[in-house]
């Protein structure tokens, strides 16, 4: 390590050597974001690959939701994916867009005050009746009075995205993955920041920048205290190839419940004459959906915010999901192979897209996108460079 290249501000003309622990999208997009800007990054995973809400999820780079204050991060982000789809094809982004299907008036009239905001251009918005929807999307043959058509959205192969990236920024002879290392201890010395994993290697670095993803114990709480976080658990599952093309991500009317972009009157109005179905109410559901680049289908998902969380998969939601996913299709799903639960933070201050703490010189933590991870993992990236002058 070179003494001179400490991180110590926000104008920094010398390459640093990087540590970043945590293999998931976060700690991905930073090594990423490291390299491009010429420095020299160490990752650490504990775990052989990342298995946590990384690859638990859908994939989806979802602009549509957003609220007012994300908008721009989730629109950068979008072309970031863009960019490193470029260098890196194979994380199979393609910009397929969404559709959330109405199926009543109430959840019409939501769409319709979105599409009337100043910001519904930015947002990719247009309002389209059934024969529209498919003519955009022709496997949706279902019952549904409109669809919200947002051509801002997009998909990333969440499991294969991350060791796509990793092997090209190997190539660049500037980065080194460690997998099944877990570090025990950063401590801030006279010369930067070293590190110790549990095989007792220890590694000097200029900056330490720590995404723990939902392990907000262990490391993360020794170096930061309680992080002013919560943990989420989601159930999701996966079907056999559709045999046909879903051209879009697909959500339901749920959804503008869920994502804050869609508060307003017409949403009290939907809330007040229009009551969840009672599963999906209990268990704060939306459905959402996207075709896999291998033909199946990803379908969630739920929301449990009490801990200790079930280690059971409750299946009510599952036959809720697949009723209405076969209600928008118009036929029936292929068998589900695999269903699984993922547990992902979320920052506590709704304002903020991650929280970042200090703890020590040269060291950050970085955690708590929520269920945005996939969405504004680059643009976070980019921000925390740009904070820190890299």
């Amino acid at each position: 390590m070179h003494s001179a290249a400490r991180a110590t501000g926000p104008h920094r003309t010398a390459p640093l050597r990087i540590a970043i622990i945590g293999g998931g999208i976060l700690g991905t997009a930073h090594a990423d974001e490291a390299i491009r800007r010429g420095h020299t990054v160490v990752q650490f995973e504990r775990e052989p690959e990342a298995r946590g809400a990384t690859v638990r999820n859908f994939g989806l780079v979802w602009v549509s939701g957003r609220a007012d204050h994300e908008l721009d991060a989730a629109l950068r982000s979008r072309q970031l994916w863009a960019d490193l789809s470029r260098r890196v094809p194979g994380i199979g982004f393609r910009a397929a867009g969404s559709m959330t299907l109405l199926r009543s008036p109430e959840e019409v009239a939501v769409a319709e005050d979105m599409v009337a905001r100043p910001d519904a251009d930015a947002r990719g918005f247009a309002l389209l009746d059934p024969d529209a929807v498919r003519a955009v999307n022709p496997a949706l043959r279902g019952k549904f009075l409109a669809g919200l058509h947002c051509t801002r959205d997009g998909a990333v192969e969440s499991r294969v995205a991350l060791p796509a990236i990793r092997r090209h920024l190997e190539a660049s002879g500037r980065y080194t993955f460690h997998a099944c290392a877990e570090i025990r201890e950063v401590a801030t010395t006279g010369l930067g920041v070293r590190l110790r994993d549990d095989h007792d290697r220890t590694l000097g670095a200029d900056l330490v920048i720590v995404c723990p993803g939902a392990a907000l114990g262990g490391l993360a709480r020794d170096l930061a205290g309680e992080l002013p976080l919560r943990r989420v658990r989601l159930q999701m599952m996966q079907t056999a190839p559709l045999g046909e093309v879903l051209s879009t991500a697909i959500a339901d009317g749920d959804s503008l419940r869920y994502y804050p972009a869609f508060a307003g009157t017409a949403l009290d109005a939907l809330r007040a004459a229009q009551p969840q179905e009672p599963t999906a109410a209990e268990h704060r559901m939306q459905l959402l959906c996207v075709q896999r680049l291998h033909g199946g289908l990803t379908i969630g998902d739920t929301h449990e915010y009490d801990e200790p969380f079930d280690f059971d998969v409750d299946e009510a939601p599952y036959r809720h999901l697949t009723e209405v996913a076969q209600g928008f299709l118009g036929r029936d799903l292929p068998p589900v192979v695999k269903r699984w639960a993922g547990v992902y933070s979320q920052c506590l201050d709704a304002a903020l897209l991650v929280h970042r703490a200090q703890p020590a010189e040269g060291i950050w933590v970085v955690a708590g996108p929520g269920g945005r991870g996939m969405t504004l993992g680059p643009a976070l990236a980019e921000q925390t460079a740009d904070q820190l002058g890299l």
